[in-house]
C-alpha cells in the first residue's frame, strides 16, 4: 500500500510536491484506516481539480515510475517533460515513493538529469520513527560511470561482489534503473529487492481513461469467481446485461478481421506462440473487439468476449465492440474493484467517471467505501462532485490540484480546512470554497453573435 509519493520538476510539478495516504485528524469513517505495523493508511483518495490543473499528471507519474522499474530504459516521457514554466531546465527530476509490501515499508527513489539516472536508492523505511535502512543505492556520474552500494549484510557476500562488478561494467545503463537487473539475480541476499520489484509489477495497477482490460474473454473462462463477480455487479447496475460468455474459434483471417496483411499478422502471432507457448497475444479487430490468441492443447485458438442482453422475449448476444463506451469502461473497472476486495493491491484510476453515469459511479464507490472487508487502496481523479459525500469519503481522502500563477501544480487536502463532518462539502467545492475549480472570467461578455454575422 502506498504511504506517499514525492515528485519534482516533472510535467506541471515544478517544486517538490507530496501526495500522501496518511490519515489526518478526521474521525469519520474510522474503518477507512488500515493498519500496517501499527502505522495507519487510508483506503481511498479522490483528487479534484480544474481542467489542466495537473491531477492527471500525478497519475501519469505513477505509471512512469512503474514503467521505469519494469522496463530496461527510462520512458521518454519522463526526460522530455520537465517543468516548463519559469523552471530551471538544468534542474534534475525526482520521483520517490514510500509503500508497504507484505507488511514491510520501503522507500524507493530515482533522480534524473539529462536522461541519466544520477541516483537510485532503495531503503527499508523507518516510517519517520527510526532511521531508514539502506538496501542499495546507485549513482551515475557525469562520465556515465555507475557505482552500486549495498548495505553491509549484502555487500560482504562474495557472490554479490562478483555480481555487482559484472552489472556495473557490462549491464547497467545510464538511462535504466537497476532494480529489475538486481531482482533477476538468483541470490538469496536480493530477496527484498525482488519483493519491491514484484510490488511494482503485481500490486500497482494503473487505469487510464483509454485503458482496456486485457484478456477478459480468457480470464472469465479460467476464473469462475471473476466471472460471477462481474455478472453479479453488472446486473445490479441495471444496464441490461445478463451474463458474459467466451466465444472460441480457430485462428484465421475472419477472426482477426479482413485485412490485406492478415496472413502476415497470423504468421507473426504463430511465431510468438511458438517462441513462448504459454503466452497470450491480444489485439483489437476492426470492430474494436479484443481478440485473445493463445495455444491450448497444442491448438491455436481465438477468444472473443460476448455480452448477453436480456429482453422480454429473448436474450441477444453482443460483442464488446458493439457495446457503449460506458459499458466498456465498467468492464475495465469492475475487475479492479474485485482485486481491491481480496488483494493488498493499489489501483490508481484517471478520470474514474469517464463515460459512466454519475449515479452508477457513485454506487460503485459507495459499495467499496462501506465494505469493511476490503484489503486494497483506491486512488482516483474525478470531476464528479456527487462523490463529495461525507457518508462515503473522509475529508482527508479528498485532495485538490490547483495551478498557481507560475504554472506549478499544488496538491492539498480538504483536511486542511476545519470543516464539520455534517457540512455539505459538495456545495462548498462547487461554490469555490476550497479552490481548485475553473475560473471562468467574464464569459457572458463574449459576443458570439459577431462570429455568426461575419460568417
Amino acid at each position: 500500500m502506498i504511504i506517499r509519493i514525492v515528485v519534482e520538476n516533472i510535467y506541471s510539478f515544478g517544486d517538490i510536491t507530496e501526495f500522501s495516504m496518511i490519515p489526518g485528524r478526521e474521525q469519520n469513517l474510522v474503518e477507512h484506516k488500515y493498519k500496517k505495523r501499527k502505522f495507519e493508511l487510508l483506503k481511498m483518495a479522490a483528487i479534484y481539480g480544474a481542467n489542466g490543473a495537473g491531477k492527471s499528471n500525478l497519475i501519469k507519474i505513477f505509471g512512469l515510475l512503474k514503467q521505469s522499474v519494469l522496463d530496461d530504459r527510462l520512458p521518454l516521457e519522463i526526460t522530455k517533460n520537465v517543468f516548463k514554466f519559469q523552471g530551471d531546465r538544468k534542474k534534475g527530476q525526482l520521483i520517490a515513493i514510500e509503500f508497504f509490501s507484505n507488511e514491510k515499508p520501503y522507500y524507493y527513489a530515482i533522480k534524473i538529469k539529462d536522461n541519466v539516472i544520477t541516483d537510485e536508492e532503495l531503503y527499508e523505511s523507518g516510517l519517520g520513527k527510526k532511521q531508514d535502512k539502506l538496501i542499495y543505492e546507485r549513482k551515475t556520474n557525469r562520465n556515465n560511470k555507475t557505482t552500486i552500494k549495498f548495505n553491509e549484510r549484502i555487500d560482504k557476500n562474495e557472490e554479490v561482489k562478483i555480481i555487482k562488478d559484472v552489472l556495473t561494467k557490462e549491464f547497467t545503463k545510464p538511462n535504466a534503473t537497476v532494480l529489475k537487473l538486481l531482482a533477476d539475480r538468483e541470490n538469496e541476499k536480493f530477496t527484498e529487492i525482488k519483493e519491491v520489484y514484484n510490488w511494482f509489477k503485481n500490486n500497482l495497477k494503473i487505469i487510464y481513461p483509454n485503458s482496456r482490460i486485457n484478456a477478459l474473454a480468457h480470464r472469465i473462462e479460467k476464473e469462475p469467481e471473476l466471472k460471477k463477480y462481474i455478472e453479479d455487479t453488472i446486473k445490479t447496475l441495471d444496464i441490461g446485461i445478463n451474463n458474459l460468455q467466451t466465444e472460441t474459434q480457430k485462428l484465421d483471417a475472419n477472426t482477426i478481421g479482413e485485412n490485406s496483411q492478415s496472413k502476415e499478422i497470423i504468421d507473426n502471432f504463430l511465431q510468438k506462440l511458438e517462441d513462448k507457448p504459454d503466452s497470450i497475444v491480444g489485439l483489437r479487430n476492426k470492430e474494436l473487439d479484443e481478440i485473445v490468441i493463445l495455444k491450448e492443447n497444442n491448438e491455436v485458438k481465438v477468444k472473443r468476449l460476448k455480452l448477453i442482453h436480456e429482453t422480454l422475449n429473448k436474450n441477444i448476444d453482443f460483442y464488446l465492440g458493439e457495446e457503449s463506451d460506458g459499458t466498456k469502461r465498467l468492464l475495465d473497472l469492475i475487475p479492479a474493484f474485485m482485486e481491491l476486495l481480496i488483494k493488498d493491491k493499489v489501483v490508481v484510476v484517471d478520470e474514474i467517471e469517464r463515460s459512466i453515469h454519475t449515479v452508477l459511479i457513485k454506487e460503485l464507490i459507495t459499495k467499496y467505501s462501506l465494505n469493511k472487508q476490503t484489503k486494497g487502496q483506491l486512488i482516483f481523479t474525478t470531476h464528479d462532485s456527487n462523490l463529495l459525500d461525507q457518508k462515503i469519503i473522509r475529508r482527508d481522502e479528498v485532495w485538490f490540484a490547483e495551478k498557481n500563477k507560475e504554472g506549478k501544480t499544488k496538491l492539498y487536502s480538504l483536511d486542511e480546512y476545519k470543516e464539520h463532518k455534517t457540512i455539505d462539502i459538495r456545495k462548498g467545492y462547487l461554490g469555490g470554497r476550497y479552490g481548485s475549480i475553473p475560473i471562468l472570467g467574464k464569459l457572458h461578455e463574449l459576443n458570439w453573435n459577431e462570429y455568426a454575422t461575419n460568417n
